[in-house]
């Protein structure tokens, strides 16, 4: 995007984004109910006093398929994937995230450097054999109006699509208390925008709690949703202003298990879930595995 939107363009783009939600909301309840979501868990929730193969096994033998790491240089990442590999576990995605600096960024040497940094995650996700990056797509400050945010880092995803598409990584957008993309429907019509399978959303249960209802967002995302993160919520969305909270281990806040559990089923969601938790030893693991074995069991 490199003009202001005017008026007229913006109603129908809305107008036609919400028949579009509508659509991929029907289509998605009258398809096959799809595969169990695959497990997985932050390569950082592993002890650190481990060696590296020893830390993928163990996140294996307590039950998961897949972790998420960080982004790191080349060579590093490549030793991960083989000692992945040789754990039987898949490094499934990169969490970069995007803050420091944001794509956003009202400085133009940060933004420069902020999509120089997205390139090299995407370029690391590719050798560790991950399919998606999570970005957060801009951050709405002082400093930066909505307007502008979304206009900078419209442009800059649109400048790493190419990037992604030869890697085969796609690029998925989250929402975490950057004060942008505050509703649904505005984050799924910015995904759309795009018209790439390379830009979609990465959806993180816990993150939406303090303002909004996950399960909503599950039923108006769809089939956007390609990587789902796992936390729970202790506080909630109040009348005439949010309510405080934090966020606390799976089961033991204020989110509708259940009710989610049941969204991403009518969605037909079958990839990762990957817990973003604290760090623990095996009993913890175990601890976390169980529980995330009732959420998807839908207790």
């Amino acid at each position: 995007m490199t003009s202001p939107i005017s008026r007229r363009h913006f109603l129908a783009q809305t107008s036609g984004a919400a028949l579009a939600l509508n659509s991929a909301h029907e289509t998605a309840q009258a398809q096959p109910v799809a595969s169990a979501p695959k497990k997985a868990c932050l390569f950082g929730m592993l002890p650190t006093t481990l060696d590296l193969e020893t830390r993928f096994k163990l996140a294996r033998d307590v039950g998961f398929v897949g972790v998420e790491a960080d982004p790191t240089d080349l060579v590093t990442a490549d030793k991960m994937r083989a000692a992945a590999e040789k754990a039987g576990i898949h490094i499934h995605s990169v969490i970069y995230g995007g803050w420091s600096p944001p794509l956003s960024a009202p400085d133009p040497a940060d933004a420069k450097q902020s999509l120089k940094n997205a390139e090299a995650a995407i370029r690391c996700a590719e050798h560790y054999g991950a399919d998606t990056i999570l970005l957060v797509p801009a951050v709405v400050n002082a400093q930066t109006r909505y307007v502008d945010a979304y206009k900078r880092s419209h442009k800059a995803i649109e400048h790493l699509i190419p990037i992604a598409e030869a890697c085969k990584i796609t690029i998925c957008l989250e929402e975490v208390w950057n004060n942008f993309l505050l509703s649904p429907m505005e984050f799924a019509t910015f995904v759309d925008s795009f018209h790439s399978p390379y830009v979609q959303a990465y959806f993180d249960v816990g993150n939406v709690v303090l303002f909004a209802w996950p399960e909503d967002w599950i039923r108006t995302l769809g089939k956007r949703i390609r990587k789902v993160h796992l936390k729970d919520f202790k506080g909630g969305p109040g009348l005439f202003g949010g309510v405080n909270g934090h966020f606390a281990n799976l089961r033991e806040g204020s989110i509708n298990w259940p009710e989610v559990r049941r969204a991403f089923r009518e969605v037909n969601y079958s990839g990762y879930m990957t817990t973003e938790l604290g760090g623990g030893d095996e009993a913890y693991l175990r601890d976390v595995s169980a529980r995330f074995d009732k959420i998807l069991e839908g207790v």
